[in-house]
């Protein structure tokens, strides 16, 4: 076996016919592929041939307890000598909502701005009282859809976002001992914050992960100098996955089937505390994946006063948002990115990093089976050692 290329790389020893390496041949080898071959994108997984040789690196024997407190350390260096500042854009616009303005409005500007998230202003305070999100809507459709009739305009036009934040309040139990509701403390972070106090309060506080994603890019070109991203991201405790057969406490991994309700999902999203759960067929392999945010597309003409949540499909449902010459399923656009259990953590950060990528599903090669996921929290969860 000649010297170039893929082989070079690993143990050789010279014999009588040159450089030779040591490689295992298996009977029924496991498919080991590169989730980004030439030519292909990361959706396309079928088809793919697969090497006969197994070849067992040092990688994928685990990390040593030393790599991953160096590049730990590394990285919290990294972010406590930069500030939050550094990451705002030279331009850009932020879209906020005054508190006085009807939910429906409130509604409309989300789906036409392509936003799931907008700070809340309150005129009489002078300041940001809170965000309105896509969770709000799933929780104000799901409110007036257990009263058993069609969402009309005129319940959204009645309600002010004010008034809803406060009605929410009481829905979650958010009162004080007078009986007055109150809502949960605004996070927010300073210009000269470090980036290592603003990744923590954000984790810590489970909210938006915009930031993160924007720290995620300083990495991109730092594989050298921290070990633990070379690591497939199967050897390191990272992500969700799915229970394997026998294995003791573990949470079942919510998924659905295209013909379940929307009612099922928000439903799901809401208990289950995700932010977006894939869809799958009978043999477990990805077919799309409904997301929180996707709830601003019954805006679209209208469509939340004409629907029944339990009457329509999660598949009719991502119609809605979608154009009508789209190809069902996740193939059109960035919907649904994937990566394999083989894809070192430096790769899976790297396709986060990409705008609009907040999770990737980890499927197996080929079948597109669901195996886990993985999103930037749980990356920087990882990076920064907290639990």
């Amino acid at each position: 076996m000649d010297n170039g290329g893929l082989m070079s790389s690993y143990p050789f020893v010279n014999g009588t016919y040159g450089l030779v390496n040591t490689v295992v041949l298996t009977k029924d080898p496991p498919q080991v592929i590169d989730s980004e071959t030439p030519g292909r994108s990361n959706m396309e997984l079928d088809d793919v041939s697969v090497c006969t040789l197994v070849l067992f690196r040092k990688l994928s024997m685990g990390m040593s307890a030393d790599d991953l407190e160096v590049s730990r350390h590394r990285i919290s260096a990294f972010l406590s000598s930069h500030t939050a500042y550094e990451l705002l854009p030279e331009s850009g616009k932020v879209i906020a909502l005054d508190v006085t303005l009807p939910v429906k409005q409130a509604f409309h500007i989300l789906y036409e701005q392509g936003i799931p998230v907008a700070p809340l202003w309150d005129f009489c305070k002078g300041q940001f009282v809170g965000v309105l999100t896509a969770s709000d809507f799933i929780l104000i459709l799901r409110e007036l859809g257990t009263r058993g009739s069609n969402l009309t305009e005129e319940e959204l036009e009645t309600h002010t976002i004010s008034a809803w934040k406060e009605g929410k309040a009481h829905l979650s139990r958010q009162i004080d001992d007078s009986g007055r509701a109150y809502s949960k403390r605004l996070i927010h972070a300073g210009p000269y914050d470090s980036l290592k106090d603003v990744a923590s309060n954000i984790l810590q506080n489970s909210i938006s992960t915009g930031i993160l994603k924007c720290i995620c890019r300083y990495f991109r070109h730092s594989a050298g100098s921290l070990p633990i991203l070379q690591q497939p991201i199967c050897s390191i405790p990272l992500g969700t996955w799915v229970p394997k057969i026998g294995e003791p406490n573990r949470q079942p991994f919510a998924t659905l089937k295209p013909n379940a309700s929307l009612g099922a999902a928000l439903s799901l999203l809401v208990q289950a505390n995700v932010s977006s759960i894939p869809i799958v067929n009978d043999n477990d392999s990805l077919l799309d994946v409904y997301s929180r945010s996707d709830i601003t597309a019954l805006a679209k003409d209208k469509a939340y006063a004409q629907i029944h949540l339990d009457e329509i499909s999660i598949h009719q449902a991502l119609q809605l948002g979608q154009d009508a010459n789209s190809s069902y399923g996740f193939f059109n656009g960035q919907r649904c990115q994937m990566c394999l259990q083989t894809d070192s953590l430096h790769k899976v950060m790297e396709r986060l990093a990409n705008p609009g990528v907040r999770r990737l599903f980890i499927v197996e090669a080929g079948s597109k089976r669901v195996e886990g996921v993985i999103s930037l929290s749980d990356v920087f969860k990882f990076l920064l050692g907290v639990a």
